[in-house]
């Protein structure tokens, strides 16, 4: 992260080590750490569509960085590069990178402040290096993202205290804590820092505001975002935490009143707060309202779309088949062998030392259908949280009125 980045997250997914920027290669964790540098676009595209990095801040992030990594090697290399060649470069490569992964906004927000920034520069009538201006503007977005995330947590953990207090704490006493349930990853390694819908629980837990006992968290299926890197931030933060299958949480939020509240992040909210995010959200926003729960969406501005009118118009990704039929991960025994040599735990693990095996899990010539995002209705979600506050329908709407809030 570029100094002046402040989070209190112990996790660091983005490192901006001028000229070079590092990522933490998400699809090794829990079990292996590993820095993979990202040298030019290409390398940004390649993490973005493979998900070596994932949620929607830290795709628009990393997607700016790879290519200001690129522009400061070009420069450095090329004493004659004019400002109009490095600014035809630099939009043509952020649109390269706006082909990665289609669904969250943030990247293309980005791509539009970035493409801008550019132009506004040529304009100028004093002479501007339009490569360092691309590149100062790009790794001002890791500062901007850890701010926003952080006056996120706090706006969403107050409103939580809020109402629990008004429920009396959904029923459970009065003195007893509350408990929350969150979806997929969206926390430290999803964003700059922080997180957004985990950042609500770290906000809760470490500043002490609403009285957080316990959080759950889904496994988050087909790519266990929830089980490999929700279960990693909360470990890591020794917030307490339980596991649960995405199919059972109906039947926890039967047995169990004392959660109050779904926290979950967004890829894309439109104008009137329909809510694409990650697959399975959906389906947690009717079990939340059929049991009297809060169903919290975490966004920054970053990824409000008011150029959609409803959630209709938003483009769903579709990923491949066989990350349904199959299931990739390192054997139990490298785990346990590298963790009883090195003497630490296994995210410390070397990489060479674990061995990683595809399962074969339906059967040959079984096919899948895997959308990686589904829409949640407004008329579904309780409140959307915002580093500029919080919005709630006025009563009776079904929808949100998003573009009365942030729009000119």
């Amino acid at each position: 992260m570029t100094k002046g980045a402040s989070t209190n997250s112990k996790l660091q997914a983005i490192r901006w080590e001028h000229p070079r920027l590092l990522i933490l290669n998400q699809l090794l964790l829990p079990h292996a750490s590993e820095y993979v540098e990202i040298r030019n676009s290409e390398d940004g595209h390649r993490a973005i569509a493979t998900m070596q990095v994932r949620g929607a801040p830290a795709i628009a992030i990393v997607a700016a960085l790879s290519l200001a990594a690129e522009v400061l090697a070009l420069c450095n290399n090329n004493d004659n590069s004019n400002n109009e060649s490095v600014a035809e470069l630099i939009c043509s490569k952020l649109d390269y990178l706006g082909t990665s992964r289609p669904t969250a906004v943030d990247l293309f927000k980005a791509i539009a402040s970035l493409k801008a920034t550019v132009a506004d520069a040529l304009q100028k009538e004093e002479e501007v290096d339009i490569g360092q201006t691309y590149v100062d503007n790009a790794v001002a977005m890791l500062d901007r993202d850890v701010a926003a995330n952080n006056r996120i947590g706090e706006n969403g953990a107050e409103f939580i205290k809020t109402q629990s207090e008004k429920e009396d704490c959904s029923s459970n006493g009065g003195g007893e804590g509350v408990k929350v349930l969150t979806h997929c990853n969206t926390g430290a390694l999803a964003t700059a820092g922080h997180g957004t819908a985990l950042g609500i629980i770290r906000s809760m837990y470490h500043k002490g505001i609403g009285n957080l006992e316990h959080v759950y968290f889904t496994e988050t299926r087909p790519y266990n975002q929830g089980a490999r890197l929700t279960s990693y931030e909360l470990l890591t933060e020794g917030i307490p935490s339980t596991l649960v299958c995405d199919s059972a949480v109906s039947a926890l939020l039967q047995s169990d009143p004392s959660i109050v509240a779904i926290v979950v992040g967004a890829d894309r909210v439109a104008a009137n707060g329909d809510t694409a995010n990650k697959i399975g959200t959906y389906q947690l926003a009717i079990t939340a309202r059929h049991h009297g729960r809060l169903f919290i969406v975490a966004a920054p501005w970053t990824s409000i779309d008011l150029s959609l009118p409803s959630g209709k118009g938003i483009v769903i990704e579709k990923r491949e088949e066989n990350e349904i039929t199959t299931i990739t991960g390192f054997t139990q025994k490298s785990i346990l062998a590298e963790t009883s040599n090195s003497g630490s735990s296994s995210s410390g693990a070397a990489v060479d030392q674990l061995q990683m095996e595809c399962i074969q899990v339906a059967p040959l010539g079984a096919r899948a259908w895997n959308p990686s995002f589904d829409v949640t209705p407004a008329s579904l979600i309780s409140a959307i949280v915002t580093e500029t506050g919080v919005f709630t329908k006025p009563d009776g709407a079904a929808e949100y009125d998003l573009q009365g809030a942030f729009g000119s």
